[in-house]
């Protein structure tokens, strides 16, 4: 009970920050657009993923909208931010992939070798 609690604590002064610092871009740009309040900024920017295709490295699904942009303005950053973050996850899960890979043909071998004892 005391962790949920803990967490729901957490989640509502993240929430506050948010809501502030989405405020002070309202007034900021000095126009009240849909997009600037917690749940729709949290809704848009739930649209920035980074997917695998063909098995080659992750990539940005799409590129970083307006939209996002406004909202990432808000927080201190930038689409530049986004994709420098989004290349080193790719490059993080490359890493662990091919880590992955390289224990299961260790494995492999391992196993043939106990199949010639």
């Amino acid at each position: 009970m005391s962790a949920k609690l803990f967490l729901e604590f957490v989640t509502l002064i993240v929430r506050n920050r948010m809501y502030n610092l989405l405020k002070e871009e309202m007034l900021r740009i000095e126009t009240s657009p849909n997009y600037l309040i917690v749940p729709a900024a949290i809704r848009e920017l739930e649209k920035i993923k980074i997917v695998r295709y063909n098995g080659e490295k992750y990539k940005l699904d799409y590129a970083v909208t307006k939209k996002q942009k406004d909202i990432l303005a808000a927080f201190g950053m930038n689409a530049e931010y986004v994709i420098q973050k989004s290349n080193k996850i790719s490059e993080l899960l490359q890493n662990e992939l091919s880590m992955k890979d390289d224990l299961e043909e260790e494995e492999d071998v391992q196993k043939e070798n106990d199949c010639f004892d």
